[in-house]
């Protein structure tokens, strides 16, 4: 944490207070491997610095202001940056703004920006991109999916969203060139967290207004901030991202062409990477990852801060009955999901929050409930909460429709579940799936029942995970609904002592997940393939991954 530390010195104590989120805590570390292993080569810089990376799904958008897709982020996270970015510890870290503070009752931040800061086209980038960029999210034709992300937190956010404020009168300031100043409506200690968030990320005006949405598709206007640049478009087939000159950190940054090829089948993107075409591959085949630890070819683990779990529509029948989801819930055997289904690093999940959150040496969901769950499924305690339920040995029960999107690794596991489903309740299920975009605008839109989902936290911070479950939150994809829940997550986002928040927390999680309102199924790590010629490439919790240090060495 030096270089923060170094930054925060000169400012007001209160801001080294909050930085981490809220008083003494801390997230999920990011390490590149389970072992650190010293490069197996000359220990001399490759003459070309290119390299080749296997995406294996293709994202709605590379629109930071827009998506929320995870498919995004290897393309949001390094042809852009923020006020604030992740180093390799997993700690927040200055971007573009070089130091931050907050007024005493945090509720006033203020960044300042580095100076001399540009665009990938070599124009001026100042704090007034920064105020246009957040104007646009705030704006409905934008469809941003993370527009909470700004519209609960600023003055005047939802208001101007709404059309009722003009744009002065939203809480989002630009001082001067290099000043930038967010006040909020209420008091919030995880802010700096908040703001590492690609919605945040600033978008340049001058493309959008020449090119609209299409600013996306063509690689001379997608004009970006961040160590890199795309300079080659082929849809479907691959995008080559090339060194950005125009970085503040240009300097640092040794890599000079980056090439993500797009190859769906995970089998296949191993036989690629095993063959040499390739340096890493961003998915391992579940069944092959065993044997890639064994014989060390560059398997890398990544700590998670994150959760694999199945929505339930918690607003259309039979989903709105607490006893038929606990039923689903207690009829899924997680030990076999995880060891021979899914053949993950993983630990069951009971609840939709991953443990991974720190407050003074504790880990905030420590102590809490199993709400009745094991890591095998108890069949007569599930029958037994489907017939209070009313449908007893699962008779006028309709066929379950199960949803999720085309991924081989998620395919099994959706048949698995199936399977036990209809073994231990004597239930019919219907199993469909469809491409991301396809299958995600139907979860959102609520045309599903039951839908394969997963959450890694955008930011290290309970907050990441605790809207997904309220009321009427736009991240809210299972429409469940509970004032009580709602009334806790209220006071959770204002509360600046630490042990107050993690009790917070933990009552909030307790209360929500013993009302079943998703299947959870585990936690796990995040895992990537990668050549050991190839160094300093690195993955947050948030399973983020950054290339700006990647360094490819002799071999």
């Amino acid at each position: 944490m030096k270089k923060k530390l170094s930054v925060l010195l000169a400012m007001s104590v209160i801001c080294v207070a909050v930085l981490a989120g809220c008083g003494k805590s801390e997230g999920p570390k990011t390490i590149n491997d389970t072992k650190k292993e010293e490069t197996k080569g000359s220990g001399k810089l490759a003459e070309k610095q290119e390299m080749t990376f296997i995406l294996n799904n293709e994202p709605d958008t590379i629109d930071p202001n827009v998506t929320s897709n995870s498919f995004a982020v290897p393309f949001l996270v390094n042809c852009f940056e923020g006020l604030v970015t992740y180093n390799e510890e997993g700690e927040i870290e200055p971007g573009n703004a070089e130091e931050w503070k907050s007024n005493e009752d945090l509720t006033v931040w203020t960044f300042q920006l580095r100076d001399g800061l540009k665009w990938s086209d070599g124009s001026a980038l100042t704090a007034k991109d920064y105020v246009y960029s957040a104007l646009r999210v705030l704006t409905p034709e934008t469809t941003g999916q993370y527009v909470n992300m700004i519209s609960d937190y600023v003055v005047n956010a939802q208001e101007y969203y709404d059309g009722k404020v003009s744009a002065e009168e939203v809480g989002i300031k630009a001082v001067n060139d290099t000043t930038l100043e967010f006040t909020l409506k209420a008091p919030c200690p995880y802010f700096v967290d908040l703001v590492s968030m690609w919605v945040y990320f600033p978008v340049q005006e001058a493309t959008i207004a020449a090119n609209g949405d299409k600013w996306v598709t063509k690689a001379e206007s997608y004009v970006g901030n961040g160590p890199f640049k795309i300079t080659e478009m082929k849809t479907g087939e691959s995008m080559t991202l090339e060194k950005n000159e125009n970085y503040w950190g240009a300097d640092d940054v040794t890599l000079e062409k980056l090439t993500y090829r797009y190859i769906l089948d995970t089998s296949t993107s191993l036989t690629a990477y095993e063959g040499g075409e390739v340096d890493g591959v961003r998915t391992v085949p579940s069944s092959d990852i065993a044997r890639m630890k064994a014989e060390d070819t560059g398997f890398k683990t990544a700590p998670s801060y994150g959760t694999v779990y199945y929505n339930f529509n918690c607003s259309v029948a039979p989903y709105d009955n607490v006893l038929v989801r606990k039923a689903l819930n207690l009829a899924v055997d997680r030990k076999e999901l995880i060891n021979n289904v899914a053949q993950v690093d993983g630990t069951p999940a009971y609840s939709f929050m991953a443990p991974g959150y720190v407050v003074d040496g504790k880990d905030v969901t420590e102590g809490r409930s199993d709400f009745d769950l094991s890591e095998t499924a108890d069949v007569e305690a599930a029958k037994a909460a489907l017939a209070e339920a009313g449908y007893p040995n699962g008779e006028g029960f309709p066929v379950v429709k199960l949803s999720y999107y085309s991924d081989d690794n998620v395919k099994k596991i959706a048949e698995a579940i199936k399977e036990m489903w209809e073994t231990n309740l004597g239930i019919k299920v219907e199993v469909s799936s469809a491409e991301w975009a396809v299958f995600y605008d139907a979860v959102q839109s609520g045309n599903y029942e039951v839908a394969a989902m997963g959450w890694s936290a955008d930011y290290v911070n309970p907050m990441s995970f605790l809207p997904l479950l309220y009321t009427n939150d736009v991240t809210n994809n299972a429409f469940y609904s509970n004032p009580e829940y709602d009334a806790l997550v209220d006071q959770i986002k204002v509360e600046k002592d630490s042990a107050k928040f993690a009790n917070l927390v933990l009552q909030a999680d307790e209360l929500v997940s013993a009302d079943y309102p998703v299947l959870g199924l585990y936690y796990k790590s995040n895992t990537y393939l990668l050549k050991d010629y190839i160094e300093g490439v690195y993955m947050t919790s948030s399973a983020n991954i950054y290339f700006k240090n990647a360094k490819v060495m002799e071999h």
